[in-house]
């Protein structure tokens, strides 16, 4: 849509904070008022908003984006929201290795012990690790400990989370990056591991490249509002 506004304000109300375009309130798409929990992020997203040309495009405001989910997705059932993301415990990336070759094996085991790791003694979830892609079963009280987790996360924190989980393929690794156990450069790198480790051996092309960068700016994007929600 084209630009309808001039002036963008982020102004405090209650609790929290809210974005203003010529003083009139900014909604989600369901029509919500959009009211953000921090300073940092109500400035952020104010800024996205600022920061538009002559026509308004979503793709370029990820704070915003990120802001709506809560409200708009999460915000009505948090529990269900975060049942979704605990379930990834279930079938978590850093569990299932490679049988061969040995220098994919080795490579994962560094890479991908450590956060095995962190499950064990962050959250007393003993994490059961295999070879190939034949499905193990987790322990039940280890899956609820991670459950438990995400669970006791608020809706904006579940809406960044979504894209951390979904992204690298774990739970695990998205808990580790959120509690700031690993940076966002080794938690995208974990979880795109295997695919990093074809395209050095077999070459890379410029759409798998294309699709990798997006997935690195959507990751980075909710790193950040994270970040913000402090």
């Amino acid at each position: 849509m084209r630009r309808f506004y001039t002036a963008v304000a982020a102004v405090r109300e209650g609790t929290g904070w809210r974005i203003a375009l010529d003083g009139r309130p900014v909604r989600t798409p369901k029509r919500a008022l959009l009211t953000l929990p921090t300073a940092a992020l109500a400035a952020a997203v104010a800024a996205e908003w600022d920061a538009q040309g002559d026509t308004v495009a979503p793709a370029t405001m990820p704070m915003t984006g990120l802001a709506n989910a809560a409200i708009d997705i999460v915000l009505p059932d948090p529990q269900a929201f975060a049942a979704g993301l605990a379930a990834y415990a279930e079938s978590d990336l850093v569990c299932y290795r490679a049988e061969a070759p040995a220098d994919l094996a080795a490579r994962q085991a560094a890479a991908w012990d450590p956060f095995v790791a962190f499950a064990r003694t962050r959250y007393d979830a003993a994490l059961r690790v295999t070879d190939g892609i034949a499905h193990v079963t987790q322990e039940a009280a280890a899956v609820e400990r991670l459950a438990a987790a995400i669970r006791g996360l608020d809706a904006y924190r579940l809406a960044a989370m979504q894209p951390l989980v979904t992204i690298a393929g774990s739970l695990v690794v998205a808990l580790a990056l959120a509690e700031g156990a690993v940076d966002a450069e080794t938690a995208f790198a974990a979880g795109h591991l295997d695919e990093l480790y074809q395209a050095g051996k077999w070459g890379d092309d410029a759409e798998a490249r294309a699709a990798r960068a997006a997935r690195r700016a959507a990751f980075d994007a909710a790193v950040r509002f994270l970040s913000l929600l402090s």
